[in-house]
């Protein structure tokens, strides 16, 4: 395990580092024995930071108010320059690997900030360099409140798959996702909802966000995603690590407040005579407990290929790593200076790709470790053991996958054979 962990910004390689095999590479970024035959993970999913600053003052934003400000020094918009660079990067990347299909995920801040004339040139630059190579999707995760009609044709021309941010009804969303005065977002929110589901706009409507706010009653929110008739959702765990735990939990009192919050919805949802509403949660843990891999970037054990470009175009690992500390987050690298397979010189990304052989020993002991996976990499953080520890959310994913695993058992007796066939199968 390299000394130098928690966040290491190593020193670039030398100049002939392209012929310097990415796994020797890789291996000597993380000074340790890697399974044998491991080979890199070429990256497919690109974040791009393309605003960032925020029009909301969510009071729990991992980018504006917990550990790293490095915000403040970043230009608010991506320029046409640095989009440029980071398809051309991309482009290499995807010739060096051979990859069938990359995906962008426009973020922020709020990206919708961006405008529509920057917003369509980022984006026209992205599929002109690399539709000619590989298939290219685009998505932007919005908070919802400058979607109104005319930014939604926008997107719909373009091509753009929308998420929208909402945490539940009223209530749960108006606990922190307000305006810097405190008033409410929901009511904007809604009519963006609202607006995405009309015919002419669903096709491009990925569904919602959703962060957990235990103070909120989870049969409210449930009803609520019902109500509004949205066709997806995810629940998100807030932020947090060991050595600063999320809201509610205290690590090893025994409680699991998260767990007790989902598994109710768990079974409406898993009970429902007729399914309304896809929960990527719920449906990629019992992915993987039937025997499947990958799926979701909190649970498994299936290599990470994400790479997070900030609007200055510097390489970033998961941005939600800014919730553990000044420079998590950061990689040393740039688009303007680095090839992306430099970035397997990083500890941290060569962590995230290295499935079992990357946790703790604590998780190797675990019964549901190749369903949990240790859980989302920030909230693995304990200082002097970097993010070689189980996730802070340990006894709650624990709880709720062995409660979604008799679930499936029982469900699969009703039909005649079990679990232990099913992944034989």
């Amino acid at each position: 395990m390299p000394a130098a962990l928690p966040w290491p910004v190593p020193v670039r390689g030398p100049a002939n580092a392209g012929f310097i095999p990415a796994a020797d590479r890789a291996a000597a970024a993380w000074n340790a024995p890697l399974p044998p035959g491991w080979t890199p993970t070429p990256f497919r999913e690109f974040v791009l930071k393309v605003a960032s600053r925020c029009n909301l003052d969510c009071d729990y934003c991992y980018v504006y108010h917990l550990a790293d400000q490095s915000w403040r020094a970043q230009p608010r918009f991506m320029t046409d320059e640095t989009a440029a660079a980071t398809a051309d990067r991309v482009a290499e990347h995807v010739r060096t690997h051979e990859l069938e299909f990359v995906n962008f995920r426009l973020h922020g801040g709020e990206p919708l900030l961006a405008g529509q004339d920057r917003l369509r040139r980022i984006v026209r630059i992205l599929r002109e360099r690399l539709t000619p190579l590989t298939e290219v999707t685009v998505t932007v995760q919005t908070n919802g409140v400058l979607l109104d009609e005319p930014m939604a044709a926008f997107l719909l021309k373009e091509d753009i798959g929308v998420g929208i941010s909402l945490d539940g009804d009223r209530y749960a969303n108006d606990l922190h996702r307000t305006y810097a005065d405190g008033r409410s977002s929901y009511d904007e929110v809604v009519a963006a909802i609202r607006m995405m589901q009309r015919p002419e706009f669903r096709s491009h409507f990925l569904g919602l966000l959703c962060t957990i706010q235990l103070e909120a009653d989870p049969a409210q929110v449930w009803g609520e995603l019902l109500r509004l008739g949205v066709e997806g959702a995810d629940f998100l765990l807030p932020h947090g690590t060991w050595e600063n735990p999320p809201p509610g939990l205290t690590p090893g009192d025994g409680r699991t407040p998260y767990a007790d919050w989902l598994i109710p919805l768990f079974d409406s949802w898993f009970d429902a005579p007729i399914r309304q509403l896809s929960v990527r949660t719920f449906e990629s843990l019992v992915h993987l407990l039937l025997g499947g891999v990958g799926a979701h970037e909190s649970f498994g054990l299936a290599p990470v290929a994400l790479v997070v470009v900030e609007s200055d175009g510097s390489y970033e690992q998961v941005d939600t790593l800014k919730a553990v500390g000044q420079g998590a987050a950061a990689s040393g690298r740039t688009v303007f200076t680095d090839p992306l397979d430099a970035l397997f010189d990083v500890p941290a990304f060569v962590q995230r790709q290295l499935g079992l052989h990357g946790l703790s020993a604590e998780c190797h002991r675990c019964e549901v470790v190749a369903t949990c996976g240790a859980g989302l990499f920030p909230h693995r953080y304990r200082p002097g053991g970097g993010f070689t520890n189980p996730t802070v959310f340990c006894a709650d994913q624990y709880a709720l996958i062995v409660h979604i695993q008799r679930r499936v058992e029982e469900a699969l007796e009703r039909r005649g054979t079990t679990l232990a066939a099913v992944r034989a199968g």
